[in-house]
């Protein structure tokens, strides 16, 4: 076995330990029970055209200004949030810089995580008053969907077809999906990739958008990015292609990957919430207004992202009412 093969193994091996600790840990409250994910490949649905029946990045526009925190309308959903004393949060616990849990203090952690306190504080002027829930990723929209959790914020793509299940925040960070592959890898972006063993989370479109890239490789869902990573050190996939800031995430923890390539793609994120309260979307979308004009949106970028550069615009609102 050479030295970069040892290096290799050794890492493979401690990235196998940590998912399996995060696996055993409790977040504020515990993840689903779920068996050891097999790889899957993409289903024929993925090949689907995309649903263009809406214009995904317009969301519901705020009523007028954001009430005092502790004191909610009567009979608004965010009455009802202040009544039990906690924001549920729905999220990842492996997404390094959006939400993953910091191996030295426990606590869930990043770019949005900090999106779940803001609205928080806008609730109770108390950001610490947020229960996190670890969800698997193809729950998102099923647990944001049924009130399983309040808000979901997951690196989730706004489009059409999840916007017919569940209410979306205005656009809250934009991404793009590249690929990470092996330092040894001649590979320059997806379109050197046909044939070949590409990962992503089941029930994103990262893995929707592998599946019908025209070079055709072969899309592999995993139950998460961490899984994902474990399976590119294991030789099990030959890449991993996802939004650019989550692939930043996976190769430094992992010295012989780098993310190459253009963005083939462009991912909106937003807050997922139930339908069932149209009001809750319009004051998550006033909080996030607020945020944006006064320098808080920059900052959190700063503090999570900052090592890519400066901050760029935030994501200017779009209102369809």
């Amino acid at each position: 076995m050479t030295r970069p093969t040892r290096a290799r193994a050794a890492l493979t091996a401690a990235v196998l330990c940590a998912v399996a600790a995060l696996a055993g840990c409790t977040a504020d409250t515990p993840p689903h029970a779920a068996p050891a994910a097999k790889a899957t490949t993409a289903a024929p649905s993925a090949h689907a055209p995309a649903d263009t029946s809406c214009q995904p990045r317009r969301s519901l526009r705020p009523s007028g200004g954001l009430p005092q925190p502790g004191h909610m309308p009567a009979g608004s959903y965010m009455a009802q949030i202040q009544k039990k004393g906690r924001l549920v949060l729905g999220t990842s616990q492996d997404t390094l810089l959006f939400s993953s849990r910091n191996p030295f203090t426990g606590a869930v952690e990043g770019f949005d995580v900090d999106m779940g306190h803001q609205i928080a504080e806008a609730i109770f002027g108390d950001p610490d008053k947020l229960t996190i829930k670890v969800i698997p990723n193809e729950k998102r929209v099923d647990d944001a969907a049924d009130g399983t959790v309040d808000l979901v914020a997951y690196t989730m793509t706004i489009n059409c077809a999840r916007w017919k299940r569940v209410n979306f925040s205005t656009v809250y960070y934009d991404a793009g999906q590249k690929v990470l592959v092996s330092t040894s890898s001649a590979a320059k972006g997806i379109g050197d990739l046909g044939g070949k063993r590409v990962c992503a989370p089941n029930g994103s479109t990262s893995l929707d958008n592998i599946a019908k890239a025209p070079s055709k490789p072969v899309a592999v869902g995993r139950a998460s990015f961490g899984d994902c990573l474990v399976a590119f050190q294991q030789n099990e996939v030959d890449a991993i292609s996802t939004d650019d800031t989550i692939l930043a995430g996976l190769a430094a923890q992992d010295p012989y990957a780098h993310v190459v390539g253009d963005k083939f793609t462009q991912e909106p994120y937003g807050l997922a919430m139930s339908q069932q309260h149209p009001e809750f979307t319009r004051f998550v979308n006033a909080v996030l207004e607020r945020n944006r004009a006064n320098g808080t949106w920059k900052r959190t970028y700063d503090r999570w992202l900052g090592r890519f550069g400066p901050a760029p615009q935030p994501p200017a609102a779009e209102y369809r009412d």
